[in-house]
This record gives C-alpha cells, structure tokens and sequence, in this order.
C-alpha cells in the first residue's frame, strides 16, 4: 500500500495552510491532541500493537498560530513545475525541465516571472533564443506563486484532497 506518500497538510486552527509535514509528525501531533483529523486515505489505517487509525490526509492545529510575515516564495525548479502543474508553457505538453523566458545566457535571473515549465523538445529547441525570435508566446504569464498556495510549492504531488484548501477565499 502506498500510505498517501508520507505528506500531510497542516491546516491553522482558522483553516489556512500552514506547511505540508511528513505522515509521522501529523501522527504524532493527532495523538498528542494538538491537531484534529481533516480527511482521511480511504480504507487505510494506521495500527500499532494497542489502536488503530485512519491514515490522515489533512490535518488542523485545534489552537491558532500566529504565523510571521510570509515574505516570497523560494524559487525553485520543483516548485516552477508545480506551479506550472508539469505542463509546458509553450506547448502545453507534459513538461519535465524549467525554461528561462530570457536565457541565463543573455543575463536571465533564475525568478518566478522568468521561468516556465517546459518539455524537452521545446526546451531544446528555443536553445538560448529570445521566444520573440522563434515566434513562440506563452500559454500563460508566470507569477509568483501568492496567497497560502507557496506552502506546498515544491512538493513533487499535490494530493487532490487538499485542493479545497489550498484555493484562496
């Protein structure tokens, strides 16, 4: 059995993202009663020689935390490609590398705004060319990722029960 990968969404007392936590520590924090289970892997349950529980998918901290000033989200590759969710920005096909919109090579930054998820033959075909030189657009502007969906940026999946939770109000 898979046991839902190993992650956890922990949720604030007000239902906010907080950060995603390996499956021992959401575990630990459930039975410590500081956090109450959200959704479950159905069907699958957690057993120790003494109880017996379901494999927690989300979790909510039962006391509020006052959380710091969240200032931008890390770049990083992984988490282009989440934010991009694997498709390419040229073609729209499953995208497996990360493009620099003005190459590295021309004094592009490694930025949010600067990078797209790509396919390989895309990648390879732009090369180190401006995209205005080839004729190509973007499907989609990059941004920075905002709101409460930065704390699970860089994760490799997103499990689809914490969609509700991640869509901004």
């Amino acid at each position: 059995m898979d046991v839902h990968r190993g992650s956890t969404l922990l949720l604030n007392a007000s239902f906010e993202p907080l950060t995603v936590v390996p499956l021992t520590r959401a575990v630990a924090l459930v039975v410590a009663d500081i956090a109450d289970v959200i959704e479950t892997v159905d069907g699958a349950v957690l057993r120790s020689p003494t109880t017996a529980m379901p494999v927690p998918v989300v979790i909510r901290l039962r006391r509020y935390v006052k959380v710091p000033y969240r200032g931008r989200a890390r770049w990083s590759r992984r988490g282009v490609l989440t934010r991009d969710r694997h498709r390419c920005g040229w073609c729209g096909g499953k995208a497996t590398t990360v493009d620099h919109i003005v190459p590295r090579s021309r004094g592009g930054p490694d930025s949010w705004e600067n990078t797209v998820a790509s396919c390989r033959r895309c990648n390879g075909r732009k090369g180190s060319r401006l995209a205005e030189e080839l004729g190509w657009t973007l499907r989609t502007r990059p941004t920075v990722p905002v709101g409460w969906t930065h704390a699970v940026v860089g994760v490799a999946t997103v499990d689809p029960a914490w969609t509700p939770y991640l869509m901004p109000t």
